[in-house]
C-alpha cells in the first residue's frame, strides 16, 4: 500500500499529501504524520483514502475518549489533542480568507474554546428499532445513512449520556417504537428536553411509560407528529422553563426545543461577549443585528443602552424575541421585524434607516446580498459571527474590494470541539 507524508488538514478534517500531481485525502491522518492508506475513491487530480497505518505519528495524536469513535459520525477529530484542534481551525479560517476571498485581516485573534467534553447541549438522535439487534439509539455512522448503536456519548452531557441506554429500553417497550425516527434533545439552565418525533399516536400504556421516565429521570418530553412547528410540551404541564442564560448581560431567553440557539452554552457566552466587545455599542448609537434568531445578541446589545433592530426571517423566532425583550425589561430599546435578508437589496435595507453599527449572524449561505446592498450611508462598524470560512471570505471580500471597509480581525470560534465545523468571527471598519 502507498505510504504519504502529510501536509495539512482541509475543512472536513482529512488530512492532505501528495503524490505524483495528485491531492490525497486520508481520513483519520494528522499533520506530520507518515502514513499507509488505501484509496477507495481515484478522480484525475485526487483521492479519497482510508488511513491503514501510522508509520510515524504526530505529537497531536491522542486516543480518542469514546468507545464509539471512528464508527460513530458525531466526531471527526477525537484522535487529535484539542488543543492542536483550536490551532487547525484557526488556520483553516486563515487559509479559506485568502485563498477564497484573498483577505487577510490586520490581527488574527485569539481562538474561542473552552471544555472539550460534554459540551453539545443541542443534538438530533436518529432512532431505529431491528428486530435483529433491537433499538438503535445515536448519530448516523460516519459517511453511513445506518444508526451508530452508542451506549454512550462523551460530547453530550453526562446527564444526558447516561439516558442513552434507558431511553433504548424506552423506545422498545413503545407500541410504536418502530414510528419513531428521531430524538431531539435541549439542554436549558432549568430543564433538559426530549422532543420524540412520531409517526403514529401514542397509546394509553405508551403515555404512561412516558410519564414515568419523565419522572425517573427529571426530563421534559416534547411530541413532534409533523414539522418543527407541531413539537408541544407533552409532561410535565406546567413545569420548568426552558431557557439559557447570558449571566454576565443580565439577560435570560426562553426557547422552544426545535428554535435554533447555540449548541455550546460555554462557548456561546464567550462570543457573545467577544462580539460586543469587539462592536462597542454606546448608548445612543442606532444598531442591527441581522439574521438575529431569538435574540441571542440583541438583548446584549441592547443592554448597553443602544437602540437595536433585530432582523430575521422566522416570524417565530422574532416573536420569541419580543417576548424575551419584554421579560427582560428591554422592549423600550429593541424593535424586532421579519424579512428574508437572502433577497436584500439597496432599498429594503435604506427602508430601515441608518444604523451606526451592524452585527451580522447568518446561516452557512453568509449574507451575500446583505453586504451586496450596503449603501451610501453604511454602519461605521460590522462585526460578522459565521459557522462557514467559506461565504465568509467571500463577503469579507465584497466588503473590503467594494464597500471600503477596512479588515480590521479575525477569529476563530470552536463551537463543534471534536468535529470539522469551524466558526468564527470578524469585524470591518469603515476606512
Amino acid at each position: 500500500m502507498p505510504i504519504g507524508i502529510i501536509e495539512s488538514l482541509d475543512h472536513e478534517a482529512r488530512g492532505i499529501a501528495r503524490q505524483e500531481g495528485k491531492t490525497i485525502f486520508v481520513d483519520g491522518a494528522l499533520p506530520g504524520e507518515k502514513v499507509e492508506y488505501a484509496s477507495f475513491r481515484r478522480k484525475p487530480k485526487y483521492e479519497l483514502a482510508h488511513l491503514v497505518k501510522v508509520e510515524e505519528a504526530s505529537t497531536a495524536r491522542v486516543t480518542p475518549r469514546c468507545p464509539h469513535y471512528g464508527v460513530c459520525g458525531g466526531c471527526a477529530m477525537q484522535h487529535m489533542d484539542p488543543s492542536a484542534q483550536v490551532a487547525a481551525k484557526q488556520r483553516v479560517l486563515e487559509d479559506s480568507l485568502w485563498h477564497i476571498g484573498r483577505q487577510r485581516p490586520q490581527t488574527m485573534l485569539p481562538p474561542i474554546h473552552a471544555i472539550p467534553w460534554g459540551y453539545r447541549h443541542r443534538a438530533r438522535l436518529g432512532v431505529r428499532k431491528i428486530p435483529s439487534k433491537g433499538v438503535l439509539i445515536g448519530f448516523h455512522e460516519w459517511r453511513s445513512s445506518y444508526i451508530a448503536d452508542l451506549r454512550s456519548c462523551a460530547i453530550l452531557p453526562p446527564h444526558v449520556s447516561v439516558l442513552i441506554e434507558p431511553l433504548r429500553t424506552l423506545v422498545d417497550r413503545l407500541s410504536i417504537g418502530d414510528r419513531l425516527p428521531q430524538i431531539e434533545l435541549a439542554v436549558g439552565e432549568e430543564c433538559t428536553a426530549l422532543v420524540l418525533r412520531i409517526l403514529a399516536p401514542l397509546s394509553k400504556a405508551d403515555e404512561a411509560l412516558l410519564r414515568t421516565f419523565a419522572d425517573t429521570h427529571d426530563i421534559v418530553f416534547y411530541l413532534q407528529a409533523k414539522g418543527p412547528d407541531s413539537a408541544y410540551r407533552f409532561y410535565p404541564v406546567p413545569g420548568p422553563r426552558l431557557a439559557y442564560d447570558l449571566p454576565e448581560f443580565d439577560v435570560s431567553l426562553d426557547f422552544r426545543p426545535t428554535d435554533f440557539t447555540q449548541v455550546n452554552h460555554a462557548v456561546n457566552r464567550v462570543l457573545v461577549r467577544r462580539a460586543l466587545r469587539l462592536l462597542d455599542p454606546q448608548p445612543g448609537e442606532r444598531i442591527a443585528d441581522m439574521f438575529c434568531g431569538l435574540g441571542n445578541f440583541t438583548l446584549p446589545i441592547a443592554r448597553s443602552g443602544a437602540q437595536v433592530l433585530g432582523i430575521e426571517g422566522s416570524p417565530a423566532l422574532v416573536e420569541r424575541g419580543r417576548q424575551s425583550a419584554r421579560s427582560n425589561g428591554l422592549a423600550d430599546r429593541v424593535e424586532f421585524g421579519v424579512a428574508n435578508l437572502f433577497e436584500c437589496t439597496p432599498e429594503s435595507l435604506a427602508r430601515l434607516g441608518h444604523f451606526d453599527k451592524m452585527l451580522i449572524d447568518p446561516p452557512r449561505e453568509g449574507a451575500l446580498e446583505l453586504v451586496k446592498a450596503l449603501g451610501e450611508d453604511p454602519p461605521s462598524r460590522l462585526v460578522y459571527v459565521s459557522c462557514n470560512p467559506s461565504t465568509l471570505a467571500r463577503d469579507a471580500a465584497v466588503l473590503v474590494t467594494l464597500k471600503g471597509y477596512r479588515f480590521v480581525a479575525a477569529g476563530a470560534v470552536n463551537m463543534f470541539p471534536h468535529t470539522a465545523h469551524v466558526e468564527s468571527i470578524a469585524v470591518f471598519e469603515r476606512a
